[in-house]
């Protein structure tokens, strides 16, 4: 089909194949996007390169997203390859581990409060901050969310604060860069195994439940993600900005079992 064709996009956050950020560059390159690349630090770049090339791309930068003059450096870096460039999906969190296990307000500390807000909320606001003056005209804006951001999701505890912190920045962004026709927008997906769900306590059950309640009985799949952001990404969604889309089977409007 194509409908990505002539777009340049940015992929952040793929630490392997298993990230749900890969099936969206996956989605996007089938649509015939040129991609760029984003990864957590050096350590893992050789593995991205590897994604990169079945790309046909060779554009990988790393970036520290705790770090604003790393950002910063990152951005320039891009713009050595890039001028202007059309996209970027955010797919970008953290939270120390030990906060997804016991009660949720012995555990919390004013450092696991900020570092997961850090992480998983203001990195998309501080990479759009360096990289807004290189973003064309109709370009689209992604990150990626969960319902424990509106919902008590068992042991899900302080990523689900972050998470509601990253919606609302969706909307005041979307507000800010409508002005110059930019859009932003979030996927809430329903649960999928990634490195980063296991690390949530009992996982598996959480997964049992949303398929047990879901509207559809299909499982959530990466591609599934994947082809919605697509669709996010490409002018077909052009009327859609400030919104969370969620990919879920259904399951956030299902209330019996």
């Amino acid at each position: 089909m194509g409908f990505l064709k002539d777009k340049k996009i940015l992929i952040t956050g793929i630490s392997s194949t298993k990230s749900i950020a890969f099936n969206i560059a996956k989605s996007m390159y089938s649509q015939k996007a040129e991609l760029g690349f984003v990864c957590q630090n050096e350590k893992i770049s050789n593995r991205i390169k590897k994604i990169a090339a079945s790309m046909k791309s060779n554009i990988v930068l790393s970036c520290d997203f705790s770090d604003d003059k790393n950002i910063r450096k990152m951005c320039s870096n891009l713009f050595k390859v890039w001028k202007k460039f059309d996209g970027l999906v955010h797919s970008i969190a953290y939270c120390p581990k030990n906060f997804f296990y016991g009660d949720f307000i012995d555990n919390i500390t004013r450092e696991g409060f900020n570092i997961s807000h850090e992480i998983s909320c203001y990195s998309f606001l501080g990479l759009v901050k360096e990289c807004r003056t290189m973003l064309n005209d109709f370009s689209s804006l992604l990150t990626l969310s969960y319902l424990g951001s509106q919902r008590v999701i068992p042991n899900y505890n302080i990523m689900g604060l972050a998470k509601a912190s990253l919606e609302a920045n969706v909307r005041y962004m979307a507000y800010t860069l409508g002005k110059k026709n930019i859009r932003v927008n979030a996927i809430s997906s329903g649960p999928i195994k990634t490195v980063s769900s296991y690390s949530i306590k009992d996982f598996s059950k959480i997964q049992e439940y949303h398929h047990s309640c879901s509207l559809i009985k299909n499982p959530i799949t990466g591609k599934n993600i994947g082809n919605v952001a697509s669709f996010l990404l490409s002018d077909l969604s052009i009327g859609i900005t400030g919104s969370v889309i969620y990919v879920d089977n259904g399951f956030n409007v299902s209330a019996i079992k």
